[in-house]
Order: C-alpha cells, then sequence, then structure tokens
C-alpha cells in the first residue's frame, strides 16, 4: 500500500503547477520590512531569526522538493515602514527577484499592495491579522494572530486566581489597540471578572499620570494594558509601582522584561501575566518547532545578536517553518499549490503545536492560524510558561461573545473597510532609555 502522505503528495502535484528550479539555483524568499527608523524593532530581529534559520537549513543540504535539496536565500527589501518604499520593495521582490514567497510586518505598509499581490497572486505573510480580508486570498497570518491569543491569559488568570475580579483596562486608540481591548473585554466578560474602568487613549499621549490614576481610582485588583506599545507598558508599569500598587498586572507584551524588573522590583512583578516566552524556557522542549531545538535557537540567536531578541526574532521563522513544510509535502513553490497544501493540512504545526485555520467571522476569511498560545507568568524575576491555553477551545464556547465586542469598536473586517484603515502606531514600540 502506498503511504498515505505519499499518495496526498501525488495527489496534489498533479492537480497544481510547480516551478522547475536549476540544481544550483536558490528558493528565493522576500523578507520585506522596516530594518532601519523607528520601526527597525518589529523587522530587524526578525530578518536576524530567518538568516539563523536559513544557515540551518542549508547546512542540512536545504529545502527538499521532488527529491532534489535546494538552497534557500532570504532577499530583504528595507522599507522603513514607508507605503512608498513598500511598493517599490514589492514589485522589485516580486518582478526582479522572483520570489517564491513574501513575508511582510503588514499593516500600513500593506495597506498599497493589495491590489498587486493580489494580481501576481504573491503568497503572503504578515504579522497583523487585521490586514486580513475576502479579497486577501494569497494574505495569511500563520504566526502571530493578535489579539485572539490574549483571551488564554485572562481564562487562566480567573481560574488561577479566583480572588481577583475587579479589572482596570487600557490601550491606545490604534489599529493595534481597539481589537485588543474588544478582546479583553469579551474574556473579561466570560471568565465572570467586572470591568471597573476602561481607558481608551489616544495614540498621542504621553502623560501616563492622566491614563493610570484614574484606574487606580477605581481600586482594581487587576491592571491590564492590553496591547499598549512597549514604552507605554514600561512607563504604566512604573507609574503603578510609584503609587504603591500591589495588585496584579496583565499586559499583552512585556518587552525587555528584566529593565522593568530592574526600575521596580522582582516583588512588584511576580507573577505579572503576559503572552510571550523566552525560548529557553523548558516547557517549549516538548514543542515541535524550529528543528525541535528552541533553545537552541534562542541561544544561538542571542550569541550572534545580542541584545536584540523580541517577540518578531521568532514570529516570522515560525511563518517560514510552515511554509517549509507545506513546500516539501507538495513539492513546489507554487504559490497556489502550497496555498492549497497548508489549507487542506488537517493540522498545522505552529510555534506552540497543532493549529487550524480560523477567522472568518472577524477578518472575513480563514487565512489565520489558531491553537494553544503560552501563558507566561515571571517568577523571580524570570519570564516563565505556567500554561498552553487553546485558542480553538475558547472561541467554541465563546466566539459570539467575541464577535459582539469586536462590532461594538467597529473591528470586524467589513467596519475597518468602511471607515477606512487606522495606522499601527507601530513606530512608538521602541523603549526609551
Amino acid at each position: 500500500m502506498v503511504p498515505s502522505s505519499f499518495a496526498h503528495r501525488i495527489a496534489v502535484t498533479s492537480l497544481f503547477p510547480s516551478d522547475p528550479i536549476g540544481m544550483s539555483e536558490p528558493i528565493r524568499i522576500g523578507f520585506l520590512a522596516p530594518l532601519t527608523g523607528p520601526v527597525s524593532s518589529w523587522g530587524l530581529p526578525g530578518l536576524n531569526g530567518c538568516r539563523l534559520w536559513e544557515d540551518w537549513l542549508n547546512r542540512a543540504g536545504g529545502m527538499l522538493i521532488g527529491g532534489r535539496r535546494y538552497p534557500v536565500r532570504i532577499i530583504p527589501f528595507d522599507c522603513g515602514y514607508d507605503p512608498d518604499r513598500a511598493v517599490e520593495g514589492a514589485r522589485h521582490l516580486v518582478l526582479t527577484e522572483q520570489v517564491s514567497f513574501l513575508m511582510m510586518l503588514g499593516g500600513d505598509t500593506f495597506t498599497p499592495l493589495r491590489a498587486f499581490l493580489a494580481h501576481h497572486k504573491v503568497l503572503t505573510s504578515t504579522l497583523l491579522p487585521s490586514d486580513l480580508s475576502p479579497d486577501t486570498r494569497y494574505l495569511i497570518a500563520p504566526s502571530e494572530v493578535h489579539p485572539i491569543y490574549n483571551v488564554t491569559g485572562v481564562d487562566w488568570l480567573a481560574r488561577n486566581r479566583p480572588h481577583l475580579t475587579r479589572v482596570a483596562l487600557c490601550s491606545q486608540k490604534d489599529a493595534l489597540g481597539l481589537p485588543s481591548i474588544a478582546t479583553y473585554r469579551a474574556a473579561c466578560q466570560a471568565a465572570g471578572l467586572e470591568v471597573v474602568k476602561d481607558v481608551q487613549y489616544s495614540p498621542t499621549l504621553t502623560n501616563v499620570a492622566a491614563i493610570v490614576q484614574p484606574m487606580l481610582d477605581a481600586k482594581p485588583d487587576v491592571l491590564c494594558w492590553c496591547t499598549s506599545l512597549t514604552p507605554m507598558v514600561h512607563a504604566m508599569t512604573e507609574y503603578a509601582f510609584e503609587k504603591g500598587f500591589t495588585g496584579q498586572i496583565l499586559s499583552c507584551t512585556m518587552d525587555n522584561y528584566q529593565r522593568l524588573v530592574a526600575r521596580t522590583s522582582v516583588e512588584f512583578l511576580e507573577g505579572a501575566v503576559f503572552q510571550f516566552p523566552d525560548f529557553d524556557d523548558p516547557n517549549l522542549a516538548r514543542k515541535a518547532f524550529f528543528f525541535n531545538r528552541p533553545s537552541t535557537f534562542f541561544k544561538q540567536y542571542n550569541a550572534r545578536y545580542p541584545g536584540s531578541w523580541s517577540a518578531v526574532s521568532w514570529e516570522y521563522v515560525a511563518i517560514l517553518e510552515i511554509w517549509h513544510a507545506a513546500v516539501e509535502k507538495v513539492s513546489s513553490v507554487h504559490p497556489v499549490s502550497v496555498l492549497a497544501t497548508m489549507k487542506q493540512m488537517r493540522s498545522v504545526i505552529h510555534a506552540f503545536g497543532p493549529a487550524q485555520w480560523w477567522g472568518e467571522s472577524i477578518f472575513g476569511i480563514d487565512n489565520a492560524l489558531i491553537g494553544d498560545w503560552p501563558v507566561v507568568t515571571i517568577q523571580e524575576g524570570r519570564a516563565r510558561i505556567v500554561e498552553f491555553g487553546s485558542i480553538p477551545d475558547w472561541l467554541e464556547a465563546h466566539e459570539p461573545l467575541l464577535h459582539e465586542h469586536m462590532s461594538r469598536l467597529g473591528q470586524l473586517w467589513h467596519q475597518r473597510i468602511e471607515n477606512g484603515h487606522r495606522p499601527t502606531g507601530l513606530s512608538a514600540r521602541d523603549i526609551p532609555e
């Protein structure tokens, strides 16, 4: 009997075109992201991680397609988070370099490329699933489905610290903050937590006291920063510390948390909950990704690119792993073939285990991957995973609630298109000295 995986490969490759590649011709992958300027922290660490992945794969012989191995080549283009530069970069990577796959940060730099990439059927990835809509058939968000994974942190907190019942939350009014507020509202309601204060602030506001003091005045058990940008997360956490807050800190991200520990105290941040682990975490050893060596990846990355580790250091690489698996399964780099293979897989392995395609109710298309997502707490000054929460399980029970809260803030795909795309405010992410 022919093995099912081999039979699947024969069936799929007979249905879709394949791109012949010469023995010495590398497979080109485009990396279109900000590598310099104020938004470079959303791009450059990702390119660093991709370079490490590229070296690992090529040392192992390259990518296996149809019984042959081919080297891979990451081709970067620095768009500086400028839409016009992004258009120039996309044309260069697609028309001149003829990349087989295009990775982007997304957001403001994806918007002017929608028609071009769709016309050329360029398989493209984004880190911002709010880019998705029914007309983006070849755009996928397979790594980070922000902010949906944040439901896992709230759910864990409610189950493990049931005495914490009063939540004050805040985030900026932009394309990152508004869907995050909606998601945290839905998660709190599902968990039976009372939102005692809800602050939506301007992305340009720098007066931290104007945000945090009204939250403190509401006497919350939990201060939730939602997806406030990194400088604000740090500034608001330090303000709460200085004002003597002794309750729970909850946040989507806590980049460079070591700096926060040093500027507050180990005791103050003990038990703080967020969603992005260090990759030397022992609980990741059981997860199958990055050649089954996440700790090695983490150590080699920090040795080669010290001081630059962040979530995007691994998120682009996680996308490459998913694309790589589909390419080798279908024995082709043709975008239609690879996308069809991805979507036909019963279960796709993403960074934290098996995942499934989802998104139609929120994004208008099932091109986002959801699965387990880590809940991280700070323990004695170190980030440690305490649970892998199931996003699909939460959605099975509460998706209508999420849809309702997203709709209230105009964050469903058709509402975003009708109202115009809000700027992301990504340039404010870097931590000030």
